[in-house]
């Protein structure tokens, strides 16, 4: 019963990271925008300005 869980629980991260859009694509660039910059974390703001505001 343990492996079952186990396995549903590493199936669902699987599924739920997999409809996030890719980092610095135009579709998360998108997304950061508007979500509150008080909810960013260090790592997205770094990544937001990278990809999203001096691309190259």
């Amino acid at each position: 019963m343990t492996k079952l869980y186990t396995a549903l629980t590493v199936a669902g991260l699987l599924f739920a990271t997999a409809c996030s859009p890719a980092v610095g694509s135009k579709e998360w660039c998108e997304e950061l925008k508007n979500k509150d910059k008080g909810q960013w974390t260090a790592q997205e703001a770094k990544d937001f300005a990278k990809h999203c505001i001096l691309p190259k």
